[in-house]
């Protein structure tokens, strides 16, 4: 139909609630620092999200790769002070958070059901393997896709090797998520097209990208429910 043959979509926050739990973590860890340290005058937050950053080449994406991270922010904020028992709470914490439940966001599944009723669709979600399987799993919308692809980062390469796996050209593919460093400018760059669907939290290493304001392939939309129709209209322009 028209001249997209693919569609994909992002998992966390797009098909699925997650930045939310992440938050929580941090919310409970930083509970745990304060009994160590003044929170402002250290800035906690953004020496984990330094730490972060320095640590996904080692430790990936995933709530495993940010427990790490916490662990080795607490040591190192504390000056080492910080007892066994504080750091297993640190533990406990990347454990709950690993175990979240998988909530569909309002809408998603009626608009992939629909999208899949006339397109090829894909799932191409980053993070941890195990940590991600579960959640498509636990979804319910796993049978609704032609291809899952779980992926160690999201970028040119990463995207280009999809698309030569499926087949299809960029400017007949169409990618759908919440962040558009890693959802949506990847997939502009190759030539292809982006449908972005902000989620009301975004993680920062996640709003560092290079698109301008006006990116003519790319169509925003509020909720799940838009997404059918903003699908149509850019297979009218790329028709």
């Amino acid at each position: 139909m028209g001249g997209i043959r693919w569609v994909g979509f992002d998992g966390d926050d797009t098909l699925w609630k997650s930045e939310d739990y992440y938050r929580q973590a941090e919310q409970d860890f930083e509970a745990i620092l304060a009994g160590y340290i003044d929170l402002g005058d250290r800035r906690m937050q953004q020496h984990l999200l330094d730490t972060e950053r320095r640590n996904l080449k080692v430790f990936g994406y995933g709530v495993k790769g940010m427990t790490l991270s916490m662990l080795e922010t607490a040591i190192q904020l504390t000056d080492e002070r910080i007892s066994a028992r504080d750091l297993h709470r640190v533990i406990e914490i990347g454990r709950t958070t690993l175990q979240h439940p998988v909530d569909l966001l309002p809408g998603i599944r009626e608009a992939v059901e629909a999208i899949a009723r006339d397109h090829e669709i894909v799932l191409i979600t980053k993070g941890d393997l195990f940590h991600q399987e579960a959640k498509i799993a636990q979804s319910g919308l796993a049978d609704l896709f032609h291809r899952i692809e779980v992926v160690s980062e999201k970028d040119v390469p990463t995207y280009a090797r999809v698309l030569q796996e499926l087949e299809v050209a960029p400017a007949q593919f169409v990618m759908i998520g919440n962040s558009l460093r890693s959802d949506i400018e990847p997939v502009i760059q190759l030539g292809g097209w982006g449908i972005h669907m902000p989620y009301h939290v975004t993680w920062a290493l996640e709003t560092e990208h290079g698109l301008g304001e006006d990116v003519p392939n790319l169509v925003s939309v509020t909720g799940a429910v838009e997404l059918p129709a903003a699908l149509a209209d850019i297979e009218g322009r790329a028709g």
